[in-house]
């Protein structure tokens, strides 16, 4: 009983510390982790601080970076993305079929999980059944904004940003909206975000560039 009267005043400490994000990008400076979806194969990740470089050849992983606690009440998100070669238009509501140029993953969770869970491990994080996560996309061939259930994970959702192509473009979007759309209700901690590539079903290869998300 003690332990859950602390943790439970953890997780409201927490969750009331957290208030407006600080504006500022999550600089890809060398703290990114890749992580495998187990496979064998990885992409190449190239961290430039503002910028990260990215090639998927046949290959698919995950680009994780744990949010600080002065951006975990982000509420907003901006990134410029780039792709100069990419996978062809696939149905990404299914599993083992579902390639795409670029993903950009904004996991949430309660306060209450966020006062114990390790955000630096994403493959626990996404598995845990208090995780949300949105996942915008530049793939598939289906109108901006679509919602997607993912075949993976009942706690994921896709929105769709960018049809399967190649080109240069800007992206502004309203997590709480999104969240609101996809989830119900609205989110509480922002624990991490992830950047995928993914070319392993198609066997395809991309090129690709994203700037560092801005938060806020």
């Amino acid at each position: 009983m003690t332990y859950l009267r602390t943790a439970s005043a953890s997780a409201l400490a927490l969750f009331l510390s957290l208030g407006p994000a600080t504006a500022a990008p999550l600089s890809f400076d060398g703290s990114w982790r890749e992580q495998g979806f187990l496979r064998l194969f990885s992409n190449d990740y190239a961290q430039n601080g503002g910028s990260l470089q990215v090639v998927s050849d046949g290959t698919v992983s995950l680009l994780w970076k744990a949010v600080p606690q002065s951006m975990r009440g982000a509420r907003q998100a901006s990134w410029t993305w780039a792709v100069a070669e990419g996978v062809p238009a696939t149905d990404l509501r299914r599993k083992g079929g579902d390639d795409r140029n670029l993903a950009v993953y904004f996991a949430f969770t309660d306060a209450a999980t966020a006062a114990t869970a390790d955000p630096s491990r994403a493959t626990a994080l996404l598995r845990n059944p208090n995780t949300k996560v949105l996942v915008y996309v530049w793939g598939d061939d289906d109108a901006r904004g679509t919602i997607q259930d993912s075949p993976y994970l009942p706690g994921l959702k896709t929105v769709v940003l960018r049809p399967a192509g190649t080109g240069q473009h800007g992206e502004r979007v309203d997590l709480a909206a999104d969240y609101a759309r996809a989830f119900g209700g609205a989110p509480e901690v922002l624990m991490g975000v992830g950047i995928s590539a993914d070319s392993d079903d198609t066997d395809t290869k991309i090129r690709a560039s994203i700037t560092a998300p801005d938060l806020r």
